[in-house]
């Protein structure tokens, strides 16, 4: 690969943290005006309408060519079960958002690419020597930014805890399927399934308001605009000329800008003890991108 081709690709994947790492800004004010499943409901909506057309283009001009694999599962199965997982782990991130702040949302959900590694145990697949130091640096780091006086634990940090195991889960299965089909078919179908969810429950759980929506419009569509229509197509695109791992290491950095974002938008503060946690946890996230390698 040239030169000017790997930049590109790795200034492709820098934006795309930050679209990332700032949405979580979005998230954070859209729960001023709005519930939290009326908002995701929305939001990827929104996100779907953007990359229905860009998949329509693509298999229509471009078609991708995927390598038949055994046991190749079929489309909206597949779709449903990510859709499905996706909207686990987007609730309750966007539940958990409300009662902390963006910055820790966005570092205590980079825990998924920790956990990736150590789900894949039940596999029988070892995670190598970086995996363990980064899930003991991430661990600690973790402790340091949630746990207050009195080992007490927020429910916001809980909820999105346990959200990053969701996002792990999503990331396995996502894993497996995207070599088997049509990555931006799979996306659309499980965008549609996360929204329709969420919608779903939105009316049965939420009161709906036109002003409601009307005063959460700009976080809804940097949200779903940006974040998931903008930011999945611009990671699509970077990740043909970068290397898995070397891509992950980049799209780490949103948990970086969602600290930044929060700090210079919404005055976010965090105490020396709470900026020492994201430093380990940032370390660990980018040592469970190392593999064991041989000599």
């Amino acid at each position: 690969m040239s030169l000017r081709a790997h930049l590109k690709g790795d200034i492709i994947l820098v934006v795309t943290a930050m679209i990332w790492g700032s949405a979580f800004v979005a998230q954070k004010v859209g729960m001023d005006h709005i519930g939290p499943f009326y908002y995701t409901g929305l939001r990827f909506a929104l996100g779907a309408l953007f990359l229905t057309p860009v998949m329509l283009f693509f298999s229509r001009y471009r078609p991708f060519v995927i390598q038949k694999r055994p046991n190749t599962p079929a489309l909206l199965p597949a779709g449903l079960l990510a859709g499905a997982l996706l909207f686990g782990g987007s609730i309750l991130q966007q539940v958990g958002i409300i009662y902390t702040t963006a910055g820790k949302a966005g570092f205590i959900t980079g825990l998924y690419v920790v956990i990736v590694p150590m789900l894949g145990l039940l596999w029988k697949v070892r995670p190598g020597a970086g995996g363990w130091a980064g899930a003991a640096l991430a661990v600690s780091g973790l402790y340091l930014l949630t746990v207050e006086e009195g080992f007490s634990l927020g429910i916001g940090d809980t909820l999105v805890i346990l959200c990053a195991f969701l996002y792990a889960l999503h990331v396995l299965v996502i894993g497996w399927l995207a070599p088997r089909l049509d990555v931006l078919k799979l996306s659309v179908v499980q965008f549609w399934t996360c929204s329709g969810i969420s919608l779903l429950c939105a009316v049965f759980i939420e009161t709906w308001s036109w002003a409601a929506v009307s005063g959460a419009a700009v976080p809804i569509l940097y949200g779903g605009l940006l974040s998931v229509g903008i930011g999945f197509t611009l990671q699509v695109v970077a990740q043909r000329k970068a290397p898995p791992t070397h891509a992950a290491i980049i799209l780490s950095l949103e948990t970086v800008f969602a600290v930044l974002a929060g700090l210079i938008v919404l005055g976010e503060m965090l105490p020396p003890r709470g900026w020492t946690g994201c430093a380990l946890m940032l370390g660990g996230m980018l040592a469970a991108q190392f593999p064991m390698q041989k000599r």
